[in-house]
């Protein structure tokens, strides 16, 4: 894979030429040191990569000479990672960790333990953070698809509003819970195939209350062991979303 990545978005299908914004500019020439005649790799985060050389090392407006298109395939399922919002800095971190492992959607919820709450601009200047942290996850990681964000929703609610996905997740905590190798291959006994559209829920520090843990059950939501250690929210989401891709790139 070429050294330097710049995201951009052309305003026609078959560009001569690219211009970066300023700050994807100030990125490749000042942070990465790019120079003119270096290959630059620029996508749009839809699949679709331009392989360019670099003609002007302008910080503010760097110029790209396309080279060739291509179209990236996408990965054969398609995961959606509903977040309960931890505390601090790591709602950053796993929306890092779900770009680098493939994910396609990342639903920000507020549960019942949840301690950050998010209205008006506070939410969206926090959701314009998370599209910069999956930006630069992309970038570092060579993913042409850069994962869709939603807007702040309330968990029970979204449980309840969840449709359209062939099997719907839930990390949980309590007795019965199954592994995930189980539930695949209950889904795979039943359907002939392998689920291609997967929900996956995390809870907050303390976990799904009990309340929420009934409304999943009566949504249709498998509950699915992680192990029998108490994971960190963030450990949970990298190790839940991890293990799902490698079954689903593996089942055939």
């Amino acid at each position: 894979m070429p050294d330097f990545r710049a995201f951009c978005q052309p305003t026609t299908a078959e560009p001569a030429e690219l211009t970066l914004s300023p700050e994807e500019s100030h990125h490749l020439v000042v942070v990465n040191r790019a120079r003119a005649g270096d290959t630059v790799v620029a996508f749009d985060g839809h699949g679709t990569e331009w392989i360019c050389k670099l003609t002007s090392e302008r910080k503010n407006a760097a110029v790209l000479q396309v080279r060739f298109k291509q179209k990236i395939k996408p990965l054969p399922y398609e995961i959606t990672l509903g977040q309960a919002l931890p505390k601090g800095q790591f709602m950053d971190a796993i929306v890092r960790k779900a770009t680098e492992i493939g994910t396609a959607h990342i639903v920000p919820l507020e549960s019942e333990r949840t301690q950050v709450h998010l209205d008006g601009d506070r939410s969206d200047k926090k959701i314009e953070k998370w599209q910069t942290a999956a930006l630069e996850a992309a970038k570092q990681c060579g993913n042409a698809f850069l994962p869709e964000i939603q807007p702040v929703q309330n968990a029970t609610a979204f449980m309840e509003s969840a449709r359209g996905y062939d099997l719907k997740l839930i990390a949980s905590l309590q007795p019965g819970a199954k592994s995930l190798k189980t539930v695949l291959a209950a889904f795979q006994a039943a359907q002939g195939r392998a689920p291609r559209k997967v929900l996956w829920l995390i809870g907050p520090e303390g976990d799904f209350t009990p309340a929420e843990m009934s409304s999943s059950k009566t949504c249709g939501f498998e509950p699915v062991t992680l192990g029998p250690l108490v994971l960190r929210c963030e450990t949970a989401a990298a190790y839940a979303l991890s293990v799902l891709s490698y079954e689903l790139q593996n089942a055939g």
